[in-house]
């Protein structure tokens, strides 16, 4: 506990003992915000456990341990493991990072108990108490304001405006907000769970995140799979054991053909292609709290992008000056401006705190720096004597200054223009006039301040600033400057075919005029299509979602809408993904089908309400999460395809010959050889295809569209019979040939050299050649750098190796049921 030095009039009205304060915290808890606790090794296993995908791997893994094939049944299990360390290791490293984000985790507060100034851990405040609150502090609980202090609190956390406030007596504040200006007393009334942030957070619970469209389609698909493989086995079992009368071995080709079809590499490819999607993502400083969100990313329709801290820096600058006839906008690299405009920002400056923590004032003093440092207009040898601060009746602020060059005083005020107009009691027609040009930076945007000036020689000193003598110096345009990288993403967006819509707190004109900037698809500037929360509350949901489909902005939303407007995107159909870091975004962030918070000014609620989070806040981050998302994708359908195709041969393999008699092919030995090439190929191969060159010109997919439709299904039932008709042919040549106890290790040679053929075939197809005139397609696997994939190479080359081996290794090739080729004719 440390004490805190306090004048007389800096006491408080009221406050605790410590004895009072001691049995509040025992009844109420710590003022701590609510959130998830932090998962274990063990928790993050047991969810995985009970994923969908994890689950076919272990029951296929308990199938084939029932009919007594250890050897399939121990690869599966071997094979689950490797996927759910390496997704264990990818969300470990994950809620690490966002432990380390927790910016805000423990503030301290300065409290009044016991007669004396304390200053305590924030989460030690307890109801009753008396906080001291002063610019740059973080309000550590919801209160009203006691006495008669004035503050200005930046609430963008919750309201999404970047525009301090202010706050003055009996007005209540919240927890998380800053002190931007002031100081003042405040009572606690609320901590924890029941403040306005904790309730937000404990809102979270009652959302039910959107489920992956792509995980529902793969469960239909592989249950339709499972399906058919039980279905052919007991029929095979019983036409051969009838027709034979040896139910043993139509028992074992019954097995051979249900391993055969079980889909169990879909799980696999569920689990890894994402999973290495994520890592790879991380390695680009996007964190993936959720694997299924990076699947989802490939569908997104609209990108709903809240305006302050995301598609701006959440900072002021100067962007505009006004004196006489003058008008300059700057920027960040503006170093020159003419006389008239100099004494405007002089003047501001003085009007403002000598280290000033208002983001205007900052934004003033950093223009300075640029402009004044060698005019002798900066003032830094010059001593405040007396201040005017901000107050109902007036909303401007006075500063008197002392010039060690002569004895008069030099007197600067600030404020809004209607006000500080007042104190220079302007004509009417300097007053329009001023007004006019106000109005016109306030439409570009601005928020707009102005700047007077006057001589005093005082002592004393005017009880009100409006006794002062002053005259007119111009007009101060702020802006809260878009981030370098958002017209470059807003534009990649759009050619990629996703809907940009910002959602902001802000009036319509700020907003429109960051929209304009940030390059959003507006249309001509009568009709830009804005949406204002006052609106929203007099529509259906019908009408919400009908203007919703025209619009771009939407102005002066409040976090409940924000979920509203979430939720009527997604029940029209489009796949949403929501971007913010205030605590006012975190319910959207949950439901919307991917949520994304920023890390670095992220709150500790937003980033657990999302499922991807850019930790350097990087708004084109999420373009190439968005390219990973459709990469996946791309890989996935591919893999997929791939799958459907080599079980054709495989299963085929295990059917044919008993039904025309022949010995036979495949044993459920070899079958797990055939799954040490299928389950690598079908993730770790596809998962290193790199992307198409035109990815990122494509709309968005149909999230309803069938992971395989028709068109590609046929396609892959084709190549599979394809490679089936070829060892069916090279089975039957080496019979025809007298050659019959070959003629199986023949014919599971053939399947496996199909089955790599079928991997270069499937890499192939949907890629566009930038080499060829005009980006022609085809398949031409080599034309197309498809070898590049060094996973392939590795496949390849290790499985020919090991074909080799086994018809090479006497005894191997006994106990696989193959002849060696020694043996052969």
């Amino acid at each position: 506990m440390a004490h805190s030095a306090m004048t007389d009039q800096d006491q408080a009205p009221g406050g605790l003992t410590s004895a009072q304060a001691a049995s509040r915290l025992q009844s109420d808890g710590p003022n701590r915000l609510p959130r998830q606790s932090r998962r274990s090794w063990g928790r993050m296993a047991w969810e995985l456990m009970h994923e969908p995908t994890f689950g076919l791997l272990l029951a296929a893994a308990l199938l084939y341990l029932l009919l007594g094939d250890w050897h399939e049944s121990l690869s599966l299990l071997v094979m689950v493991l490797v996927v759910l360390g390496l997704t264990l290791y990818q969300e470990g490293r994950t809620e690490h990072a966002l432990d380390a984000l927790a910016d805000l985790a423990s503030p301290r507060a300065t409290v009044w108990r016991d007669g004396q100034a304390q200053v305590l851990p924030a989460t030690e405040v307890v109801v009753g108490d008396m906080l001291r609150i002063k610019e740059g502090d973080r309000i550590a609980a919801d209160g009203c304001l006691r006495g008669v202090g004035l503050v200005g609190v930046n609430e963008s956390m919750l309201s999404g405006e970047s525009v301090p406030v202010t706050r003055l007596g009996e007005q209540t504040v919240y927890a998380g907000t800053l002190v931007v200006q002031g100081a003042a007393w405040l009572e606690v009334q609320a901590t924890g769970a029941h403040t306005r942030m904790g309730q937000i957070g404990l809102a979270l619970k009652n959302l039910q995140a959107q489920d992956s469209p792509l995980r529902a389609q793969t469960r239909v698909l592989v249950r339709r799979m499972a399906t058919l493989g039980l279905v052919a086995s007991v029929m095979l079992i019983a036409v051969q054991g009838w027709r034979e009368g040896d139910w043993l071995r139509a028992t074992l080709s019954g097995i051979a053909l249900a391993m055969a079809m079980m889909p169990e590499e879909f799980a696999v490819v569920l689990a890894v292609l994402p999973a290495m999607g994520a890592w790879r993502l991380s390695r680009q400083q996007v964190l993936t709290r959720r694997l299924r969100a990076i699947e989802t990313l490939g569908a997104v329709s609209v990108l709903c992008v809240d305006k302050t801290g995301t598609l701006t820096d959440n900072r002021m600058r100067v962007a505009a000056l006004q004196a006489g006839d003058q008008i300059e906008r700057t920027s960040p690299q503006t170093t020159r401006l003419p006389a008239s405009l100099r004494t405007l920002l002089e003047y501001a400056i003085l009007a403002s705190e000598t280290v000033p923590f208002d983001p205007m004032e900052r934004a003033c003093h950093t223009l300075g720096a640029q402009c004044l440092q060698d005019t002798g207009q900066l003032h830094r040898d010059w001593v405040m004597v007396q201040r005017y601060e901000l107050s109902p009746e007036l909303r401007a602020m006075s500063r008197v200054w002392l010039s060690p060059v002569g004895p008069a005083h030099e007197v600067a005020t600030k404020g809004s223009p209607e006000a500080v107009m007042d104190l220079c009691h302007l004509s009417t027609q300097e007053r329009d006039a001023q007004h006019q040009a106000a109005q016109a930076m306030a439409d570009q945007g601005l928020r707009v301040l102005g700047v007077a000036k006057a001589r005093h020689n005082g002592p004393p000193w005017p009880a009100l600033a409006h006794d002062f003598e002053f005259a007119w110096v111009g007009l101060i345009g702020l802006q809260d400057p878009l981030r370098a990288d958002v017209p470059a993403a807003v534009a990649q967006c759009r050619q990629a075919g996703v809907r940009v819509l910002m959602i902001t707190g802000d009036y319509p004109g700020t907003a429109r005029a960051i929209a304009r900037e940030a390059g959003l698809d507006l249309g001509p500037s009568s009709a830009w299509p804005v949406i204002s929360g006052d609106e929203m509350d007099s529509w259906s949901d019908a009408q919400l979602q009908s203007r919703l489909r025209q619009a771009s902005v939407c102005a002066r939303i409040s976090p409940a809408q924000k979920l509203r407007i979430v939720q009527a995107l997604a029940a029209a159909g489009e796949v949403v993904a929501m971007t913010g870091d205030g605590v006012n975004d975190a319910p959207a962030l949950k439901a919307a089908h991917v949520g994304v918070a920023m890390g670095e000014r992220g709150t500790d609620v937003a980033r657990e309400a999302a499922s991807v989070v850019l930790v350097n806040d990087q708004f084109s981050s999420l373009v190439s999460a968005v390219r990973m998302g459709r990469r996946i994708f791309d890989n996935l359908r591919k893999s997929m395809a791939f799958i459907v195709a080599v079980h054709v041969p495989v299963a085929g393999a295990a059917l044919l010959p008993p039904l025309l008699g022949w010995p036979p092919v495949l044993w459920p030995l070899h079958i797990v050889l055939l799954e040490l090439l299928i389950d690598p190929s079908c993730s770790l191969v596809f998962e290193q295809e790199r992307s198409a060159p035109d990815l990122m010109q494509r709309p968005p997919r149909d999230p309803n569209a069938p992971l395989l439709d028709g068109a590609a299904l046929r396609r892959s039932v084709l190549q599979g019979l394809v490679a089936l008709g070829g060892v069916i042919a090279v089975v039957a040549v080496a019979r025809g040939l007298g050659h019959e106890a070959v003629a199986a290790t023949w014919g599971f040679m053939a399947l496996v050299l199909g089955n790599l053929g079928l991997i270069v075939v499937n890499l192939g197809p949907g890629r566009r050649c930038g080499s060829c005139p005009q980006g022609a397609w085809h398949g031409r696997a080599w034309h197309l750098g498809v070898l590049q994939n060094h996973a392939l190479l590795w496949v390849l080359g290790l499985t020919l190796l090991m074909l080799v081996v086994c018809v090479s290794v006497q005894p191997l090739a006994q106990g696989l049921h193959l002849v060696p080729w020694q043996q052969w004719p």
